[in-house]
Parts: structure tokens; C-alpha cells; sequence
């Protein structure tokens, strides 16, 4: 079978948001490759029949940017295989993880190793946002905790948290594509993770509460994400650019005392003790 494979580059920081777009607008993948000087490349997987540049034009609009220039060309099956695995190399994030592709072997000393492949929804580990949140999982997490994550994704964080020993994992999107390939990727992962939409998930606090999206969707869901947090509980904000740390941080001082980590390639983590 043929595909259509849109190449294009853009600033980094709308790069997961365009990438997002493209999903929603009838994409069936997006890869990202590294960040590179504040630009990153993106390769959206199309059907042979789509027309691509009305997918990135819709795309771009729904997001509020004037349509990047990029290039389709025609793959075939094994084409694309080879193109996704030669883009996602595995990599250590922190003291104890090691994230790779399913071709991947992980090392003799990987202390936990988690198996991620590309797909319909974002999060294999190569963007700094979710590197920041992978660390401050596994600095936080010790054993036994209580642990949300909120926009979940691929479900790399709530897999992640499993992993290093969380006792209890949920996992929120308002994507089903996203909690169907949460759902999957815990699966192949052997943890058990819950993917719920946020209106499907009961009352509960958590000892951690992860979320790595964009800044205002993450200043709207200040009071949601506060009550969520236990006591004494952990709050891990991503998906911020450095610039967007004090208004985001700001939204959630009347509950946490909040500190920045970072910046790394232009985006920030802020971290919060709950009160």
C-alpha cells in the first residue's frame, strides 16, 4: 500500500500543536524530529488520496497560524516503516529509565525500560517537554504513589509512573485516539493504567498530578488540577515555554508553592507542593 508522507518545518514551539492539528485534521502518524535551533520537522502520514494541502491548511487554521510550506511525495509501506524507525532513537531520561522503539534492545543496566513506538498520538520521549516531565517522574516517585496524568498522549508519563512504581495510575484525554493508544502502550508495557476521558473519572486525589500540554490550556485547568492534588501532594506542569513560566505559574499560586526547572531548548517544568 502507498501513502502520502507531508514533510514541513515550523518554529518549535507550535511544532506538537501543529502536529496535533494534522492528527485531528486526518493524518494517521506524525513524527517529530529533534528540536534543532528553535525549528523543528515534522512528517505527517496521509492517505495516497488526501490532498495535503488542504489537510495542513485546515490544520493551521484550527491553531490560529498562517500554513507552513512543506512537500509530500509518495512512500510505500516499508518506505514509511524504515523512514519512523530511523527517526526514533532510544534514550535515557533521569537516573532509572530508558525509553525505546519496539526494535529496540534496552541495555544490561537499564533500571527501568520502557517500550514506546510511534503512532496517532504524541509522546516517544524526543521532545524536551516530556523529557522535563520523565525526569521529575522519576526523581518523584519512590513507590506507592497515587499518580495522574492529565492529556495524556501516547500515555508515556502514566507508563512511565507505573513503571517506576506507582501504585495507582490514571490517565486522562479528551483524544480517543490518545486513550486508545495509552490503553495499548500500557498493554505492551504489562502496568496497569486507566485512560478515561476527564469526565468519565470519579472523585479521587492523587500524591502526584502530572500534565504535559500547552500553557493555556494548563492555566484554565488550575482550580480542576489543584483539587485533584492531595495535600502535601506534587503538581508537574509541561509543555511550557520558559517565556510563559510566571503567568502559568501565577494561575497556580493560590494553591502551591511553584519553582521552575529548566529551561531546556526553550521550554520550562514548573514544579508545585501542594498547600
Amino acid at each position: 500500500m502507498s501513502w502520502l508522507a507531508l514533510t514541513l518545518e515550523v518554529e518549535a514551539a507550535v511544532a506538537e500543536a501543529l502536529g496535533d492539528a494534522l492528527l485531528d485534521a486526518g493524518a494517521h502518524s506524525v513524527s517529530m524530529d529533534p528540536p534543532a535551533q528553535h525549528r523543528q520537522r515534522l512528517c505527517a502520514l496521509l492517505d495516497r488520496e488526501a490532498d495535503p494541502r488542504a489537510l495542513l491548511g485546515a490544520a493551521a487554521r484550527s491553531i490560529d497560524i498562517p500554513p507552513p510550506a512543506g512537500c509530500a511525495c509518495l512512500l510505500e509501506d516499508q518506505d514509511w516503516v524504515k523512514r519512523s524507525q530511523a527517526q526514533f532513537a532510544p534514550l535515557r531520561v533521569g537516573e532509572r529509565l530508558w525509553i525505546g522503539a519496539s526494535w529496540h534492545q534496552p541495555p544490561a543496566d537499564a533500571a527501568v525500560a520502557l517500550r514506546l513506538d510511534p503512532g496517532r498520538a504524541f509522546g516517544t520521549g524526543s521532545h524536551a517537554s516530556t523529557r522535563l516531565a520523565l525526569r521529575f517522574l522519576d526523581a518523584r516517585i519512590r513507590g506507592g504513589e497515587r499518580v495522574l496524568d492529565y492529556g495524556c498522549g501516547s500515555g508515556i508519563l502514566a507508563i512511565a509512573a507505573a513503571k517506576l512504581g506507582a501504585a495507582r495510575v490514571d490517565a486522562l484525554d479528551i483524544d480517543p485516539d490518545a486513550l486508545a493508544a495509552t490503553a495499548e502502550n500500557a498493554r505492551l508495557n504489562d502496568v496497569d493504567v486507566r485512560a478515561f476521558a476527564p469526565d468519565a473519572l470519579g472523585p479521587a486525589s492523587y500524591d502526584i498530578v502530572v500534565s504535559n500540554i500547552l500553557a493555556q490550556p494548563l492555566i484554565l485547568l488550575a482550580p480542576l488540577l489543584a483539587a485533584r492534588t492531595a495535600r502535601a501532594g506534587r503538581i508537574a506542569l509541561s509543555g511550557i515555554l520558559a517565556a510563559q513560566s510566571a503567568e502559568v505559574g501565577a494561575a497556580y499560586a493560590p494553591w502551591f508553592e511553584m519553582a521552575a526547572c529548566g529551561p531546556e531548548q526553550g521550554w520550562a517544568l514548573l514544579e508545585g507542593a501542594r498547600r
